[in-house]
């Protein structure tokens, strides 16, 4: 089915959102994570005891890949809205070693994926944040290890994360931050830049600070920033909205204009009204093409000399122009 862009927000609603974090040890990638909206902490990499008792959550700590999938079912995420996988390169590890008892084939001697194995866990790995976010509608936090990788001259980070699967982590994200110290401060940062692959959209972009929690901080960062994300996503819905209202009002208002032309002088006499109205998004476009179906339709003719249109034997041969409509 053949849909209009302006259909695809025809409500508001809380999206869903899926972000990757990426930054070096130590740095409070799983903290930050971990301040989403209702979070479950599925915590493959067994570091929770790296993260302060008052920031821990309900969490998972799956020693493998069928564990999750297990666990991951409707009736135990009632009371989630996040799912952090912590870190998402374990997460890959796990796949790994499932792939390969399921199918010896995507697995070396050495016990390192094949190529078809890469690809069969890229695949996988789609499958899941597919269901996760469309199934299971959750947000969806992933955090990775940050690695540096020589460029030439420059040093770039990169998550950490095994052969082609990369380009596979990054595809369903909405945003993906990387967490740096710069000075005192913590920052995550949502744009691209020479240093690293980054993803931001609905007012969620450049480098953030974040803030320094103490015993009475609330960690609530993400919570906030998916609140922003969410009240850009409301207000592009309420712009489309009144946007579309105003085509459609306009055009209403030229194909009744247009209807009403029988004649030169009906022609004429709807003109200046046709010129005034206020187009908006393609209304101008689409109602001049209607207007010149109708001329020709009548036979009717622009003369140049005197700007009006006349009946066909009355007028000099010419072009049939729509007069042109003001505004946008």
């Amino acid at each position: 089915m053949i849909r209009n862009p302006s259909d695809l927000n025809s409500k508001v609603e809380e999206k869903r959102i899926r972000m990757l974090i990426a930054g070096f040890p130590g740095i409070g990638k799983s903290t930050l994570a971990l301040s989403a909206p209702r979070p479950l902490h599925i915590d493959v990499d067994f570091g929770i005891d790296r993260i302060a008792p008052r920031y821990r959550v309900p969490y998972i700590q799956p020693r493998d890949y069928q564990e999750i999938l297990d666990d991951l079912k409707p009736e135990n995420l009632t009371d989630f809205d996040t799912l952090v996988f912590d870190t998402g390169g374990k997460l890959i590890s796990l796949m790994s070693i499932w792939a390969i008892k399921r199918e010896p084939k995507y697995g070396k001697r050495d016990g390192s994926l094949s190529l078809p194995g890469y690809g069969f866990i890229g695949k996988e790995f789609v499958r899941l944040m597919d269901y996760c976010f469309y199934e299971l509608r959750k947000n969806i936090i992933m955090v990775f290890h940050a690695v540096e990788e020589k460029d030439g001259d420059n040093t770039k980070l990169r998550i950490k994360v095994e052969g082609q699967t990369k380009n596979n982590v990054w595809e369903p994200m909405d945003l993906g931050g990387f967490m740096e110290m710069v000075g005192q401060n913590r920052t995550i940062g949502f744009s691209n830049c020479e240093r690293y692959f980054a993803k931001g959209t609905r007012g969620v972009s450049g480098v953030m600070r974040i803030p320094e929690l103490d015993a009475n901080s609330p960690n609530d960062f993400l919570t906030k920033l998916f609140a922003t994300y969410n009240k850009a996503n409301a207000d592009e819905v309420a712009k489309l909205a009144a946007e579309k209202e105003h085509y459609n009002s306009v055009m209403a208002q030229g194909r009744e204009l247009i209807a009403n032309i029988e004649d030169a002088a009906t022609a004429n006499a709807a003109m200046s009204s046709f010129k005034a109205l206020d187009s908006i998004l393609t209304s101008k476009r689409e109602l001049n093409v209607l207007w010149n179906q109708r001329i020709k339709k009548l036979g009717l003719q622009f003369d140049a000399p005197t700007g009006a249109y006349m009946d066909k034997e009355d007028a000099i041969p010419n072009e049939l122009p729509a007069p042109a409509q003001e505004g946008a």
